[in-house]
């Protein structure tokens, strides 16, 4: 195996998954189950596996956190930030996508505990830079018309 002299980033994906209720638009956050930022909110999302894809790793990601499936999601932006995550250089390819069928249940799995819909107006502080990352993904929903 050769050995890189180099360091190198790790690689994540995140996930901004959108649903729209009687005029409000909602997204999907699990709660951190693991330091760093434990207890806190975050976009569903994790480590790219050294055998997949990134958008393998997304819907992987989504489904252990969320219970989620069968969403198709695009790729809008790439965050790396130097001091994003606490841990190590990391970057991470961000996802979204808009859920048509609102009786979809979640539920917090992996290294979630909990995974709940937020109206995009009254959200959280978020972990890591998922406030930006929030705020982009909700720019890019609505410049493809998804909501207003």
């Amino acid at each position: 195996m050769y050995s890189y002299e180099y360091p190198r980033p790790a690689v994540t994906v995140d996930a901004l998954v959108f649903r729209v209720i009687n005029q409000s638009v909602h997204i999907l956050l699990i709660q951190r189950g693991h330091e760093p930022f434990k207890g806190m909110w975050a976009c569903p999302g994790g480590f790219i596996d050294m055998e997949e894809t990134p958008e393998q790793a997304v819907v992987r990601e989504l489904h252990e956190e969320t219970g989620l499936t069968g969403i198709k999601l695009f790729q809008f932006h790439t965050y790396g930030g130097v001091h994003r995550d606490p841990r190590h250089r990391t970057i991470a390819i961000a996802y979204t996508g808009l859920l048509n069928d609102d009786s979809s249940k979640v539920q917090g799995g992996d290294d979630a505990t909990d995974a709940k819909w937020f109206d995009i107006k009254n959200l959280p502080l978020l972990a890591f830079d998922h406030n930006l990352i929030v705020d982009d993904g909700i720019a890019f929903a609505k410049s493809k018309g998804w909501f207003n």
